[in-house]
């Protein structure tokens, strides 16, 4: 999405989405998946919806939704992990339930309140079942809202680069809260070689939570992240916050696929390029897939 100065009472925003299976259809022998885990919901300024529902998209309208409030989100279901996309079709789902929130603390509550929700549903059908999720809530005006957990990430790109404003909630972080790690091995272990380990989803729960770095056993809580426990160096990147929208820029929300190569840092030092051009968004969306299917593909499995 891309923010534009705000000449209005409703601030004009661009939004675009974009989603695939695998890059070139690669077959599961190949590394890819059998069926697209991820998800996302954009609900516009006039009540309009699209959401993934058994893979394709839906579209409606909430009745009642507050003139110029918007909400996007991504979601990721767990790749090994049973009802993986259903989860992440099912957090679709309830989010369009839930009423617009210009208050932190609403929107905290309302998720928090899904999460057990869904939660106890998925628990009962066995396995341990989640997806992350990154979500931003857009007032009319005032600061945007973030609510985050997992490993999908937000990213705010201008002229000077690509900027993540989320932490990934995997053993890293965990090793980095606890003093174990420093900032060059955590941008290591998650920036330059993303792995697939998670220590917090949505409706699956956390293990950030425990005093033991390596413990295993799942809290079914959420912990939010913030300046009382994040290392010096992430301190202003809390899961749940205030968020300014800077005008002229592009906010990215993505799943892990969006960089789960070789050399991500080279991927991702080109999208300024590519999503900052005078052009619709999805015009510059289509050239940003098209560009990972080609790094994809030149990659050994």
């Amino acid at each position: 999405m891309t923010d534009a100065p705000d000449k209005t009472s409703i601030r004009p925003l661009e939004i675009a989405t974009r989603t695939l299976l695998c890059p070139g259809n690669l077959s599961p022998l190949e590394g890819g998946r059998s069926e697209n885990q991820d998800n996302y919901l954009v609900i516009e300024a006039d009540g309009g919806f699209r959401h993934l529902e058994d893979q394709q998209e839906v579209r409606g309208m909430v009745e009642g939704w507050p003139a110029g409030h918007r909400r996007v989100a991504v979601m990721d279901g767990m790749g090994g992990h049973s009802f993986g996309r259903q989860v992440a079709e099912a957090t679709a789902r309830g989010l369009l339930t839930l009423p617009a929130a210009s208050e932190l603390a609403h929107l905290e509550a309302q998720l928090e309140g899904l999460h057990r929700h869904l939660y106890q549903e998925y628990t009962d059908k066995g396995g341990q079942p989640g997806c992350t999720l990154t979500l931003v809530e857009i007032p009319p005006s005032g600061p945007a809202l973030l609510f985050h957990a997992g490993d999908s990430r937000l990213y705010g790109i201008g002229p000077e680069g690509a900027h993540w404003l989320t932490v990934d909630h995997v053993p890293a972080t965990k090793f980095a809260m606890h003093l174990a790690i420093d900032r060059e091995e955590w941008l290591r272990q998650v920036h330059h070689q993303p792995g697939s380990q998670l220590s917090q989803a949505f409706v699956l729960g956390n293990t950030l939570g425990s005093v033991r770095l390596l413990a295993t056993r799942i809290d079914p809580a959420l912990v939010a992240l913030h300046d009382g426990n994040l290392p010096a160096f992430l301190k202003g990147l809390g899961d749940r916050r205030p968020l300014e929208l800077q005008p002229q820029r592009v906010y990215l929300l993505a799943s892990d696929g969006l960089w789960r190569l070789e050399d991500p840092l080279d991927f991702i030092d080109q999208w300024p390029r590519l999503l900052l051009q005078p052009r619709p968004l999805e015009e510059s969306l289509a050239e940003l897939f098209a560009e990972l299917e080609r790094r994809t593909l030149a990659e050994p499995y």
